[in-house]
């Protein structure tokens, strides 16, 4: 009698926890705000920039991995992983934004150089 109902009561936690993890719903937003964010680093040229590139390759990868989990039933797992694949096509993101920023004043101080030598080669003459 005791046998049975430990037997039960055993059975009907075993039937919770599994009930537990298989209802962690999908975590299609963190899913799309990490494709956004790859799409941004791709749209502003992180392929440019080997560090932006790199970090933008490990949230492709990421953002794969956690669709396999996704189609494991794994969701909890898959959104822990496209929360890192989201910091990760941030940080290309901001990478690319640093690298045209520099390729900016480069262009802008030769811009003022060129034109500080037409304006000291009109005076000289």
């Amino acid at each position: 009698m005791i046998w049975e109902r430990t037997l039960t009561v055993a059975a009907a936690v075993a039937m919770l926890t599994a009930g537990c993890g298989s209802s962690y719903p999908a975590p299609t937003q963190p899913l799309s705000d990490a494709q956004a964010a790859d799409r941004s680093a791709q749209e502003l040229g992180a392929d440019a920039d080997p560090a932006a590139k790199l970090h933008l390759k490990l949230a492709q990868e990421q953002m794969a991995n956690a669709k396999k989990l996704m189609a494991d039933g794994e969701n909890k797992k898959a959104e822990a992983l496209l929360l890192r694949a989201k910091a990760d096509a941030e940080l290309a993101l901001s990478l690319a934004r640093e690298q045209k920023a520099k390729g900016d004043v480069q262009q802008a101080t030769e811009k003022a150089t060129l034109q500080t030598k037409v304006i000291e080669g009109g005076a000289a003459k």
